[in-house]
């Protein structure tokens, strides 16, 4: 059996919100950009905070979960050199709700 850290190292965190706010506004550097989702996620302590891991840890997180919705504020005011890095960060997210009805994505600003 694993000790409470190594549980605690794999371990998904319960996600409190509903919906879920991912606010983006005043992020200049992608590594802020992943914390934000690893914490509104509730990702585990070894997510990788690249797209792989984005996808990995978000497929089929919400199965039988009921419906959620993850609104997602700032993706506009980003610096020029993320938009093509958000864009696939916005298809990840139109690629799950495609696997996942049940969690609906919307872009607000």
């Amino acid at each position: 059996m694993k000790n409470e850290d190594e549980m605690e190292y794999y371990a998904f965190k319960p996600i409190k919100e509903n919906p879920i706010i991912l606010d983006f506004t005043g992020c200049k550097y992608l590594g802020e950009i992943h914390a934000i989702l690893k914490e509104k996620f509730g990702f585990p302590e070894y997510y990788g905070e690249n797209l792989s891991a984005l996808w990995d840890c978000l497929d089929g997180l919400f199965y039988h979960e009921g419906d959620y919705v993850v609104k997602i504020y700032g993706i506009c005011s980003l610096p020029d050199e993320m938009n093509d890095y958000c864009t696939k960060i916005l298809e990840i997210f139109n690629d799950v709700h495609k696997r996942t009805p049940n969690l609906s994505f919307e872009l607000i600003s």
